[in-house]
C-alpha cells in the first residue's frame, strides 16, 4: 500500500489516502483456454465458473475490504465485527478458485511421481487410496463446499478435509491447501446435472500433479 500527501494535510489525508490507493484485488487469468479440459469439464462451465463466480467473489471482496478499512479507520468496532462473514466468503471463493485453476491442466491426470507420491503412499497406503478417499469426502459435502488434500505443518503429514461454502483450507483448518476438487454446482453442473460422482470420476483426468508437487515441496520448506 502506498500513500499520496501533501504536507500540509498529511495528518488528514494520509489514512485517506491509504484506503484509496490500496491494490484492489483482481481475477486471475486461466493458464488455458476455457475449452482445453474438454470432454471432462466442458467450455460453457469454465467460462461462467471464471468470468462470472470467481470474478463475483473479487469484486464483491474488494467491496468487504474498502468497508472495513473505513470502519477501522472511524474505530467503528461492530461494522468490523459485521464484515467478518463478507470477507470470510468472497475471500474464500478468491483464495480457494485461484489454487483451484492451477490445480487443472489439459495435460493432467495420471498419478503424481516423486515426494508427493511417496508422501501418498506413506499416509494413504496407496494413490488408489487416497483417490478414493479424496472423492468420497468430495461426494458427501452437503449443499456447497469443497474437498481437500492439505499438508498438515506440525504433524508433517498429507490429510483430507472438506470445508463448506467457501471456507478457506488454511484459514479455518490450519492445513495447507495442496489440492481443491470445487464441488458446488456451479462447477459441473450445466454438463453433469446433479450427479456429482461422475464431475468427480471426470476431474482426475485433468488434475494438475506437477501443481500440487510443487505446492507441497513450497509447504515443507
Amino acid at each position: 500500500f502506498f500513500c499520496l500527501f501533501s504536507r500540509s494535510s498529511a495528518k488528514l489525508v494520509a489514512p485517506l489516502g491509504c484506503l484509496v490507493s490500496r491494490q484492489k484485488h483482481t481475477l486471475p487469468d486461466l493458464p488455458y483456454d476455457y475449452a482445453a479440459l474438454e470432454p471432462h469439464i466442458n467450455a460453457e462451465i469454465m467460462q461462467l465458473h471464471h468470468s462470472k463466480h470467481h470474478a463475483t467473489y473479487v469484486n464483491n471482496l474488494n467491496v468487504a475490504e474498502e468497508k472495513y478499512k473505513e470502519a477501522l479507520a472511524k474505530g467503528d468496532v461492530t461494522t468490523q465485527v459485521s464484515l467478518q462473514p463478507a470477507l470470510k466468503f468472497n475471500g474464500g471463493g478468491h483464495i480457494n478458485h485461484s489454487i483451484f485453476w492451477t490445480n487443472l491442466s489439459p495435460n493432467g491426470g495420471g498419478e503424481p511421481k516423486g515426494e508427493l507420491m511417496e508422501a501418498i503412499k506413506r499416509d494413504f497406503g496407496s494413490f488408489a487410496n487416497f483417490k478414493e478417499k479424496l472423492t468420497a469426502v468430495s461426494v458427501g459435502v452437503q449443499g456447497s463446499g469443497w474437498g481437500w488434500l492439505g499438508y498438515n505443518k506440525e504433524q508433517g503429514r498429507l490429510q483430507i478435509a472438506a470445508c463448506a461454502n467457501q471456507d478457506p483450507l488454511q484459514g479455518t483448518t490450519g492445513l495447507i491447501p495442496l489440492l481443491g476438487i470445487d464441488v458446488w454446482e456451479h462447477a459441473y453442473y450445466l454438463q453433469y446435472k446433479n450427479v456429482r460422482p461422475d464431475y468427480l470420476k471426470a476431474i482426475w483426468n485433468v488434475i494438475n500433479w506437477e501443481n500440487v508437487s510443487s505446492r507441497y515441496a513450497t509447504c515443507k520448506k
